[in-house]
């Protein structure tokens, strides 16, 4: 019965109110998950493996599989790169796949990036893991699986300690109609990134980041971390969401253009219970590909 209920609030939540978009809790490591702006912002060719499982223990609860690779070009000058992401919620499956480009700006130490992405949204439901009472509820009558064409678009204001990014990933809101009952099956949200480092020291930073969601119908979402960065190969800190959910942040240079990340997160009452904890890692490596790549330290 758990199950059944579980998978069922999942899964009307989301038909009624619009696929939400999964949760990075890593998104200053990554940011082209969320903004096309980002490809090929370092100069070099970056690639990523991520894995999220949020709210372990609760039957149906979010799992989130995402790989990126982005490069620049002609003279770093511009950028490109394609971001895959499985998001499995309850009874849905959602899949994006998004190729990006971006064009840069440079002045001194900072650059400015402006992003478009485009791809496809594929939308899966499959019904017949709920019990369903009323048999002839259109919502609920039989799978679902359609896709849906994306546009999205971003810019990124750089620099050697700070970074601040806006984006829409998705710029319109798709609708679907099943059984003559139309819902929006995708919706709209609004990012505001931000990160800023503090050198204390020779061999201590700190490392700040806030990442701030929109989307209609929906509270506000507020992440904020800061991790103090050692040696500028290892780090650890704390995050909070919406001050319900609380976690620790760690990561390490594996090497000069390896470096894994690790997330811990514990939601609190207010939340889901502090009983499902959430797990995300990922895995990111820089390689130069073009003669005018060039790997170097970069915080974000």
């Amino acid at each position: 019965m758990k199950k059944l209920l579980t998978l069922l609030f999942l899964g009307s939540a989301l038909i009624s109110y619009g696929q939400q978009d999964p949760l990075y809790s890593q998104y200053l490591n990554n940011p082209i998950v969320l903004n096309p702006a980002y490809a090929g912002i370092n100069d070099v060719f970056t690639g990523s493996l991520g894995y999220r499982s949020q709210w372990n223990g609760l039957d149906g609860a979010p799992t989130t599989l995402f790989a990126t690779g982005h490069s620049s070009f002609m003279a770093n000058k511009m950028g490109a790169g394609i971001t895959i992401i499985r998001d499995e919620v309850g009874i849905s499956t959602n899949t994006q796949i998004n190729i990006a480009g971006s064009y840069k700006i440079e002045f001194g130490d900072n650059v400015l990036a402006f992003g478009l992405q485009t791809g496809i949204n594929t939308y899966q439901e499959d019904n017949s893991n709920l019990t369903v009472f009323d048999q002839s509820d259109a919502l609920f009558g039989e799978n679902q699986n359609f896709t849906k064409l994306n546009f999205g678009a971003g810019a990124i204001l750089k620099g050697s300690r700070y970074f601040v990014g806006i984006s829409i990933p998705r710029l319109a809101n798709s609708k679907e109609e099943i059984n003559n009952v139309e819902n929006e099956v995708f919706s709209r949200h609004y990012y505001l990134g931000l990160g800023y480092v503090a050198l204390l020291s020779s061999n201590l930073s700190l490392k700040t980041g806030a990442l701030v969601k929109a989307v209609a119908d929906a509270p506000a979402s507020v992440d904020l971390s800061a991790s103090l960065l050692f040696l500028d190969k290892f780090s650890a800190g704390a995050l909070t969401r919406n001050f319900n959910t609380y976690g620790l942040i760690l990561g390490a240079a594996l090497k000069e253009n390896l470096r894994l990340g690790y997330t811990f997160e514990v939601p609190t009452n207010k939340s889901v219970g502090s009983q499902f904890n959430t797990h995300e890692v990922t895995l990111s490596i820089d390689v130069e590909i073009f003669d005018s790549h060039n790997i170097r330290e970069n915080y974000f």
